[in-house]
């Protein structure tokens, strides 16, 4: 079992997802398909992305299981520790670098960062959970999963897993796009730390201790059902005042992403070519650093007074080209990802 074929579509599925996320935080289509001052072409495509992280999750817990099993505090150790490392570097890099060219330029270094250093220390447990810029919430939400996943594998108490990941998630909803109707709260955010997380790897972790398969056809008719499910539920909350586009998770983003995966796994062989584990190796980097590229093109298309449109073509287009970019340069440093992860592993 452990030393299965190499998965090819699981690098497809890491490159489109990485495109999904930028999609996401791009903010784009602002402009467009405006009905009753919504614009309502941005929240489908913002709520088409939702299926990315989910997988990120579950491709991880898929690939983690042989190591973590056999020794769980161990790998947990060596594969958390460098991905705090970068969280801990690019959160520092977020604290000190201006979002904000105009209040920049106007009122000052400190006055553009005090507002955010403010923000930031009014939620500190929160802040924890996501570090210095709002994306990096992934990095510690993988930990937890991890390390919780780990414990409970230790202490053989394998059996658990899912129903504490489970009720984590159904709360993690419960008090989050749900809160509107439910009032519950939590003392953070719920798409950080393990209320996401943990079902998705743990899902994925499982899939691969158990074997489990489903034909292609019948993942799709999961995927299909999951997504009907999490635009039903979004249009649901829409109308109770939960803004359409404000959703990270909801009960059928998991079967949505749990159906996704197992099309992947039945389909091992798509996108079998040397272009796409090529595309792949950068992804998680590009991940990190992406959102840092975009907030230098959002300034960038302010300052050259760029239309809806041309801004959206600068930030979709700079924002893969300027990530690639910037990693391959950072990859020349000590800051290299893939050196980080040797070093502290």
């Amino acid at each position: 079992m452990y030393n299965t074929p190499k998965i090819y579509s699981f690098d497809v599925a890491r490159v489109v997802a990485l495109v999904a996320v930028v999609l996401i935080h791009g903010q784009f289509f602002m402009d467009y398909a405006i009905v009753d001052g919504e614009p309502w072409l941005n929240y489908l495509i913002n709520q088409l992305c939702r299926f990315a992280v989910p997988l990120f999750f579950l491709m991880a817990g898929y690939l983690i299981y042989p190591s973590l099993s056999q020794k769980p505090f161990k790998k947990a150790r060596s594969y958390c520790m460098p991905l705090m490392v970068i969280w801990a570097l690019w959160s520092a890099i977020a604290l000190v670098m201006p979002f904000n060219l105009g209040t920049l330029i106007q009122h000052g270094y400190l006055a553009e960062r005090e507002g955010y250093w403010g923000f930031l220390a009014s939620t500190p447990l929160n802040s924890l959970f996501e570090g210095g810029l709002v994306h990096l919430w992934y990095l510690p939400a993988l930990v937890s999963a991890v390390i919780i996943i780990a414990l409970f594998e230790r202490l053989r108490v394998y059996g658990l897993l899912l129903p504490v990941a489970i009720a984590l998630y159904v709360y993690g909803v419960g008090a989050g796009s749900y809160a509107i109707i439910t009032e519950w709260s939590a003392p953070i955010f719920t798409r950080n730390g393990p209320f996401f997380s943990l079902l998705m790897v743990s899902i994925g972790y499982a899939i691969r201790r158990n074997d489990w398969s489903l034909p292609a056809s019948s993942a799709r008719a999961i995927a299909l059902l999951g997504l009907s499910m999490h635009f039903a539920e979004a249009l649901f909350l829409h109308g109770k005042g939960q803004l359409f586009n404000m959703n990270d998770f909801l009960i059928g983003t998991a079967v949505w992403s749990v159906g996704l995966f197992f099309w992947l796994l039945a389909k091992p062989n798509l996108g079998q070519s040397p272009i796409w584990a090529r595309l792949s190796q950068w992804v998680f980097p590009m991940y990190v650093t992406h959102l840092f590229v975009i907030i230098i093109l959002f300034n960038l298309a302010g300052v050259l007074g760029f239309t809806q449109g041309a801004k959206d073509a600068l930030v979709f287009i700079g924002t893969l080209l300027g990530s690639y970019l910037l990693v391959v340069a950072v990859d020349k440093t000590p800051m290299s990802f893939a050196r980080l992860r040797l070093r502290f592993a």
